[in-house]
């Protein structure tokens, strides 16, 4: 079964990403996850989860894997019924990958993958993308699924936006990339606040072609 790579960098709106992980796992799907420091340093910041002690190298170590799903979903908001089913995917379907490890599959376009989410990105990473820089993993992931034409999401968050940002965008976009917002609504009826984070899975889930049950659509018969 082919992959998604999922990544995580330093922009704001670690949730996304966290919650992104938990569903995709929840439902068998496999995973190669990377993790920028800054991502890291948001997610701790953010969420007070702390993810520096734990290896994330080429062992794959199934234990390793567990652990991390555990850690980064142990957060109030994210006590929800898909963490159970995700821990038990975990140690299956979930590898993790270094930023610097250019050895890893994704960093080859022959290495096959579902798709290819970067959640939330950061205007450094974004900038990285579009000019081709291929400094870490993600970027060079990035890059390979540009050039293979495959389906690249970044979840972008800051706002106001720059020119400079607005042209990354635009240039990401006209390489085949998709630009998704990390803007949710509320037609959808919301009750809680990560309602407005399933939003955004949701609308993740319908690019990469993944079932799901997020959220209620517009025009439905339960509106």
């Amino acid at each position: 079964m082919t992959p998604v790579v999922v990544a995580m960098t330093g922009a704001s709106g670690a949730i996304y990403g966290a919650r992104l992980l938990q569903v995709l796992l929840a439902k068998g799907t496999y995973v190669h996850c990377v993790m920028s420091d800054s991502g890291k340093q948001v997610l701790k910041q953010e969420l007070k989860i702390d993810l520096s002690d734990l290896p994330t190298d080429d062992s794959h170590d199934s234990h390793d894997s567990q652990l991390f799903l555990q850690r980064l979903t142990e957060h109030e908001w994210l006590d929800t019924p898909e963490r159970q089913a995700a821990g038990q995917w975990a140690g299956e379907r979930l590898q993790l990958f270094d930023n610097d490890d250019f050895l890893a599959p994704m960093a080859s376009g022959s290495h096959l993958t579902a798709g290819m989410v970067v959640c939330p990105c950061s205007g450094s990473t974004l900038s990285g993308i579009a000019c081709g820089r291929s400094g870490n993993l993600i970027q060079r992931a990035a890059e390979v699924h540009l050039k293979e034409r495959r389906k690249l999401l970044l979840v972008t968050r800051e706002t106001p936006l720059s020119q400079v940002n607005l042209q990354n965008q635009l240039q990401v976009t006209q390489a085949g990339g998709v630009i998704l917002p990390a803007s949710p609504g509320w037609y959808h009826g919301v009750g809680q606040l990560l309602d407005l984070v399933d939003f955004v899975v949701a609308r993740i889930l319908d690019q990469l072609g993944q079932h799901h049950d997020l959220m209620r659509r517009w025009g439905g018969s339960d509106q």
